[in-house]
């Protein structure tokens, strides 16, 4: 049945479907909250990213029922994205149309162009000789337990496919128009290889995503009649979900571009997020749904680069090509080495982050010899020595500071992983800056008999390894170290008060108990009924307790201003208005003690957003959670 075309009336249905469910209908303060708009699970993971010790404790929503709020939860510590946290590595799959050409276009001139994925627009291929290249289309050599082999014998957790890029062309047999590998290709009609590269999967362990380009080069309906191309599209990501099942959803095409003009908006961004997760609250999503800022999606999305330190108020992914192109180029060998890649992946993890690294496949659907000799070698150093732990579950260690000579992970509750790319010479040392107290109760090197010593030694430790490198990627040295017991609170959150007034005038207008700081009402949602979605104040006091002795690093997510005192100290402060910004300060608290918290907020015009989060380093990146929160006694 999903694979017949309907009529009008199955058209009709299918429409009126997508229209009932589609949350942008409505001003502010209407439409379809994501189902359990709540605080999420939160726990003091000891590392961004890592297991930690301690249970995860689920948080009640983060504020009434009358409250229209679209924080899904937090991301940083909700179980819903937690297998992404730990997985670190994933492959990115680049495949469509424009593989067909190869990498190259001759013109009826006789000029040659060469580009990829953008190739039919980058070289001015006219819509019908596009088309053309389409119907010869046939990856008949797609082999998708291949590929999830290769994945696998890589280390990668999860993938990535592509099921509609910025041509428009759907790689599934979609019911929303003609334009996809069923009906307009010379690929078999009884093959669907979305299906395939997610039961393989599936069959693997592995976990499956999709990409979707909200740009589209193709549907003329992007430029004629934007409303009914929302409704295409949103029909489309329906058909994803439904029949896939992804884990992930990676959007692209979401900036502000010509040719065709792309008006896709904040707001176009805001809803379609409140829609996905209507259909999947499992969902995780990328900032590229919306315009890639601080408060869009569950990650952020640098591309072809790694961010130079951990990043703060949101995870992150770094996608990068395993050559110089994303789809197929015959010209293009420049294969990154697997020294590289394998550094690339310890230096992320180090910082918080996840390595979408991506393949392109040729015509026929065969992944290059290039790809897969690197892919090969890399998952061979992961799988060697338990060298995998400095990728998988780890994460970035703050009680150490980043050295010159290679990358540190925490792993677990109690081990540091060193991953030592310059390796000092024979008697040589390793010296390791500290953030405060480190005590280390053994040390090794993975794979390797050789002892290693260590002596306090300036800001930090000199560590000397007694023999040679284990691998010309990186030798891991593992440090066993003893790690405090957290104080875990018994709280039940803020006093929250509003005013319906962004100068705090008067009375306020609503008083009630928020479990955490967690809102994101953006441009639809309001506090509570009586509070306008514009021109409001907001006001949160209590208590603070602190889990750790140590320098905590306190963050806020707002907009329009925010303000933040402990014990009367101003911690954080940002009072010029703003759109949503990440604004930090620091303040040494002592274990077990409360302190007073006061935190305010003001919403002048447009999206409203007010986060509170925190980290230090014993404790990973969190929304600050209930249990640590206390209402005025």
């Amino acid at each position: 049945m999903w694979r017949t075309r309907p009529g009008r009336a199955g058209w009709f249905v299918l429409a009126l479907a997508v229209v009932l469910l589609d949350p942008g209908c409505g001003g502010r303060g209407s439409g379809p909250a994501a189902p359990d708009a709540a605080a999420g699970v939160d726990a003091a993971h000891p590392v961004d990213g890592g297991d930690g010790s301690d249970a995860a404790q689920p948080d009640a929503p983060a504020n009434g029922d009358d409250d229209t709020n679209f924080a899904h939860d937090d991301p940083f510590t909700a179980e819903r994205t937690r297998w992404w946290r730990d997985a670190h590595f994933g492959m990115f799959i680049h495949f469509g149309v424009y593989s067909e050409l190869e990498g190259s276009y001759t013109s009826p001139t006789g000029a040659v162009c060469q580009d990829a994925e953008w190739i039919m627009r980058q070289c001015n291929i006219p819509v019908a000789e596009y088309e053309a290249v389409a119907r010869r289309f046939n990856p008949a050599a797609f082999d998708a337990d291949a590929i999830v082999r290769l994945a696998k014998a890589a280390g990668q957790r999860y993938i990535v496919m592509t099921s509609k890029h910025h041509d428009g062309f759907a790689m599934w047999p979609t019911l929303v128009n003609d334009w996809n590998l069923r009906d307009h290709s010379a690929f078999s009609q009884n093959r669907d290889l979305l299906a395939e590269l997610k039961a393989a999967c599936d069959r693997e362990g592995i976990v499956f995503g999709l990409y979707y380009s909200i740009w589209d080069w193709h549907n003329p309906n992007f430029t004629a009649d934007w409303a009914q191309y929302k409704r295409d599209m949103y029909a489309q990501l329906r058909e994803l979900i439904e029949h896939y099942h992804p884990a992930v959803l990676w959007f692209d095409g979401e900036w502000q571009t010509d040719t065709p003009y792309n008006p896709w908006s904040a707001e176009d961004g805001d809803e379609l997020q409140s829609y996905l997760h209507v259909l999947d609250p499992a969902l995780i999503v990328n900032n590229r749904v919306d315009k890639r800022r601080i408060e869009d999606g569950d990650f952020g999305t640098p591309e072809q680069e790694i961010p130079a330190a951990p990043v703060d108020g949101q995870l992150w992914e770094s996608c990068m090509t395993i050559n110089d192109h994303w789809g197929f180029a015959s010209y293009d060998t420049r294969w990154k080495s697997p020294v590289d890649i394998t550094r690339h992946l310890l230096d992320i993890v180090s910082r918080s982050g996840n390595y979408l690294l991506n393949i392109g496949p040729d015509r026929t659907g065969a992944v290059p010899a290039g790809a897969v000799d690197a892919l090969h070698r890399v998952g061979a150093w992961l799988a060697a020595n338990d060298q995998g732990a400095t990728v998988y579950g780890a994460g970035v260690a703050r009680m150490v500071q980043p050295p010159p000579w290679g990358a540190v992970a925490a792993a677990g509750d109690r081990r540091l992983l060193l991953s030592v790319y310059d390796w000092p010479g024979a008697g040589g040392t390793l010296h390791l800056s500290t953030v405060g107290p480190l005590t280390i109760e053994a040390a090794r090197v993975l794979g390797s008999p050789q002892t290693v010593t260590w002596t306090a030694s300036g800001d930090g430790v000199d560590l000397r390894p007694s023999g040679a490198a284990t691998s010309d990627i990186a030798t891991v040295i593992e440090l066993r170290i003893a790690r405090p017991k957290p104080v875990v609170g018994t709280g039940t959150g803020l006093r929250g008060e509003y005013w319906d007034n962004d100068v705090f005038v008067g009375a306020p207008r609503v008083t009630r108990l928020d479990r955490t700081l967690n809102f994101s009402w953006r441009y639809r949602g309001v506090p509570h009924p009586d509070i306008p979605g514009d021109h409001f104040a907001a006001r949160w006091t209590g208590a603070i307790q602190a889990p750790y002795t140590a320098t905590y690093t306190f963050l806020t997510v707002s907009d329009d201003t925010v303000a933040v005192w402990i014990d009367d100290q101003l911690v954080v402060q940002n009072p010029t208005p703003h759109g949503a910004a990440v604004d930090r300060g620091t303040i040494a608290l002592e274990a077990g003690r409360t302190y007073s918290i006061r935190v305010e907020q003001t919403e002048q015009a447009g999206e409203a957003t007010l986060k509170l989060l925190w980290y230090a380093p014993d404790l990973g990146q969190q929304i600050v959670p209930t249990r640590q929160l206390y209402p005025p006694q």
